[in-house]
């Protein structure tokens, strides 16, 4: 494991990956280190009595080409056109997702739709002036009304705090680009340049995780390694300098060195694992950011079809379930027994709540309950098995002290001259896998002699922008005069 001038990369993830794999092409050695048995990170395929499912929902789909260069080089003929379809439910009706207009005029009623439209071109008359949170900037685009109608349960129910409590950035970021006109448009005409509504999207034959397997077979065979079960359980560093980690394997530790050093842990761990620490400043910013955990009740369903969704979002507060996947409809690889179904159940919660803390057997069941209650199964239909994926940390949350606690990690990571951090818990920011393939790749073109500021993939005012044909222009701007360029094009 030992090379001077190898690149340490901590994590086995999208980013993590795409880093050693950029680099290999170019004929430079690293080795990965991931904790889990298996590459992939949240974007992983977990599998149970045969059957595969994701931890959440991935699509692949994207405006920036050099991922998709990298998606197709990798999977090449293993990748499916996938139709997409999705519902809302809420108030014991579904909602087609993206808008209908007659389906929501039939379900919401005349005087409510009336009102949400009223409520609409109040807001573009007067608009909030102020957009800190989540509930001003959603309401100053759709109105309050279908704010309190749709967004503020789902909204809640995923973060497990007020709207009021969640930035705007995240919003802006989650939903660029969208209005109740555009929607209503898009509807209408069929048209669709949204990048959270398209219409159709690739997906790996056998779920996202064969994308990551095969980036790892791919540098085993180059002689960059990725090692499983494998914890990164010190950094060592000198000055801004990192000399080395510490790992722990099969119960042994080694000290592992390296010229530079790429980290897509949660950015905060990796702050607390620093020896010497950091400044104490650092980490109360470390200590002071906050994740929502998640876990996923999967369940094998004793009938062939259910419901034609890919995925459908419960908004309705009285279930605890917040989204629900029927993996069959991503890819029928997905479930070995065609007579058969299996659902992915996803539950938002913090480690110390109680439904995490809840028994398996216990989650299958309320899990079983909700579907059922839901309409979904039929209450005769036996679910005949299940289990359950705890994931932790899966989403960096937007709260009022994070831009600021972000910003003092930040200033720090970059005084490092051979250590960065990449992906969504590496910088903290909620990137889909695009994205963090994109920080990834970055930061393999960083060590191989060029300049890319990776905190700036994905901030709002960028989050759709194509960074391939800009590539060679951005490399030599500086960061105002690169946000300028990108949002020109």
């Amino acid at each position: 494991m030992n090379n001077p001038n190898q690149t340490v990369i901590i994590g086995g993830g999208p980013a993590g990956l795409t880093t050693a794999y950029e680099l290999s092409k170019h004929g430079r050695k690293s080795v990965v280190f991931e904790k889990a048995d298996r590459v992939g990170g949240i974007s992983r395929t977990e599998t149970y009595k045969g059957y595969r499912f994701d931890i959440g929902g991935h699509r692949f789909f994207t405006k920036v080409g050099e991922v998709e260069q990298l998606w197709q080089e990798v999977m090449g003929d293993e990748f499916i056109k996938v139709p997409r379809m999705s519902r809302i439910y809420y108030k014991n009706k579904f909602f087609s997702y993206p808008l209908e207009p007659y389906n929501a005029l039939a379900n919401l009623g005349l005087i409510n739709s009336t009102l949400i439209m009223w409520s609409y071109f109040k807001a573009k008359i007067r608009p909030n002036p102020v957009e800190e949170n989540f509930e001003q900037w959603v309401s100053n685009r759709f109105g309050k009304r279908l704010f309190e109608t749709f967004f503020k349960t789902y909204t809640e129910k995923v973060w497990g705090i007020p709207c009021t409590e969640i930035r705007a950035d995240w919003a802006a970021q989650r939903i660029k680009g969208l209005s109740l006109k555009k929607a209503i448009t898009n509807a209408l005409f069929g048209s669709n340049d949204t990048k959270t509504l398209i219409k159709e999207f690739n997906y790996p034959v056998y779920g996202p995780g064969q994308m990551w397997e095969r980036f790892q077979q791919k540098l085993d065979t180059k002689g960059s390694p990725v090692y499983l079960n494998t914890e990164v359980i010190e950094i060592e560093r000198d000055g801004d300098r990192v000399n080395s980690v510490t790992i722990k394997q099969n119960g042994e530790t080694n000290k592992v060195t390296g010229e530079n050093f790429v980290s897509s842990m949660p950015v905060s761990l990796l702050l607390k694992k620093m020896n010497p620490a950091p400044p104490e400043a650092v980490l109360k910013a470390a200590n002071s950011l906050k994740y929502r955990d998640f876990l996923i009740v999967s369940l094998i369903v004793n009938q062939a079809d259910l419901f034609p969704d890919n995925w459908i979002y419960i908004h309705s507060p009285e279930f605890k379930v917040g989204r629900i996947q029927n993996f069959k409809n991503w890819s029928k690889a997905m479930v070995p027994d065609q007579n058969k179904t299996c659902l992915g159940m996803e539950y938002f919660c913090n480690e110390s709540d109680s439904l995490w803390q809840m028994p398996n057997s216990e989650l299958v069941k309320l899990a079983s309950r909700e579907v059922k209650a839901l309409g979904l199964v039929d209450p005769e239909v036996k679910i005949e098995d299940g289990t359950v994926i705890r994931q932790f940390k899966a989403y960096p949350v937007y709260d009022d002290e994070y831009r600021q606690n972000v910003a003092i990690i930040q200033e720090y990571i970059q005084k490092f001259e051979n250590l960065q951090t990449v992906g969504r818990n590496g910088m903290h920011r909620y990137n889909n896998s695009d994205h963090s393939m994109l920080t990834g790749l970055l930061a393999a073109k960083n060590i191989l002699g060029e300049e890319h500021d990776l905190w700036n993939v994905n901030v709002e005012r960028s989050y759709h922008e194509e960074f391939t044909n800009s590539k060679d222009a951005y490399a030599n701007l500086k960061d105002q005069e690169a946000e300028a360029f990108i949002l020109s094009k």
